[in-house]
């Protein structure tokens, strides 16, 4: 069944107060962003007092701000405070925020994943922490420091990454609870999820041991074309400035999906600094179908389509205004309907 999260824009407070709203309407979880602005863990203590059932989730903690074992004390102290609600979602960033914001050399990701998910999984099951990796060592040699445990490992700690290459969807597939999927589009599913699914079966699992979520905006229009075409140009920042010349996981990830031309030509004309092109330059199907955009027979037809891909759960990034619970209440109006329906037959 479909389950629908709300992403909190900032962490002012007339946006964070929109969760405990949310959370009266049935959504499911709240998720909680970084870049290179607020933190993702501050906002989710503050959420996990003023909700009771939610799910509370980072999308996503950028590895190598923070050391493995903090994150592991960060996430058992939300555990506690939660009642066991919280999910540590987690990503390895860009060279651009990871160098040029934290002053972190960006290297050896899948490795920096793998041996993060290892040493919090060693925190949380309450074992003495011994730990020799290629990105981290604990203790560390010719030190004075010593093996160590948590004294207060009472939660297990759900682990979801956020991946967009092969190699890093796989490494989700073998050993994360969850993936935090952006620029998904349910025609090319199987861009992110055969890796997944891959990575799953090498460790014994499956596709279905993994919560699958993905990012969606939502409008409520009814004029589909002229709103598709406006959230395709917002994703005119996202390829040309949300990485590098040389390293941009999301135009990796559309060229894979078969964007690539369009994708590389925006980049262009973003680095030229003709933003407005780029803008008009970016497939209207990506923002028709990586959003829940149209009146209530469009969106429930991208309902669907998420549901019949795998998806489990749908991150709703909403704006405030006036209509904004009026509009995730006929959302999940929608969803439940959807939800009630027998699902396609697989091909």
């Amino acid at each position: 069944m479909l389950k629908i999260g709300i992403v909190t824009g900032n962490a002012t407070a007339e946006s964070l107060n929109l969760v405990t709203d949310a959370e009266r309407l049935g959504v499911d979880s709240a998720w909680i962003p970084e870049a290179w602005m607020f933190d993702g863990l501050t906002p989710a203590a503050y959420l996990a007092g003023r909700t009771e059932t939610m799910r509370l989730g980072t999308a996503c903690v950028q590895l190598g701000s923070r050391s493995p074992a903090l994150l592991a004390m960060s996430a058992l102290s939300l555990q506690a405070m939660s009642n066991g609600r919280f999910i540590l979602g987690m990503g390895t960033s860009g060279p651009q925020v990871m160098e040029g914001w934290h002053g972190v050399r960006f290297d050896k990701p899948v490795t920096r994943t793998r041996e993060t998910i290892e040493i919090i999984n060693r925190i949380a099951s309450g074992e003495r922490v011994s730990y020799e990796g290629t990105t981290y060592e604990l203790p560390l040699p010719e030190s004075q420091g010593k093996s160590m445990r948590s004294p207060v490992a009472m939660w297990p700690i759900p682990m979801y990454v956020a991946s967009m290459g092969p190699a890093n969807l796989r490494l989700t597939g073998e050993m994360s609870q969850g993936w935090i999927g952006t620029a998904f589009l349910a025609e090319h599913a199987d861009v992110y999820l055969d890796p997944i699914r891959e990575g799953a079966e090498t460790a014994g699992r499956s596709l279905d041991d993994i919560e699958i979520t993905v990012a969606a905006g939502l409008e409520f229009t009814n004029d589909t074309e002229a709103a598709g075409r406006r959230h395709a140009a917002g994703y005119a920042f996202t390829i040309g400035a949300m990485g590098s010349s040389k390293t941009n996981f999301y135009n990796q990830a559309y060229a894979r999906m078969g964007f690539g031309e369009a994708v590389d030509e925006v980049q262009r004309l973003w680095a030229a600094g003709d933003r407005e092109a780029a803008g008009a330059a970016v497939p209207i199907e990506i923002g028709l179908h990586t959003n829940l955009v149209g009146g209530d027979d469009d969106i429930t037809d991208r309902l669907r389509a998420y549901r019949d891909a795998g998806v489990d759960t749908i991150r709703v990034g909403v704006d405030l205004n006036p209509r904004t619970l009026d509009d995730l209440a006929r959302l999940m109006d929608l969803v439940n309907a959807v939800n009630a329906e027998s699902p396609a037959p697989s091909t």
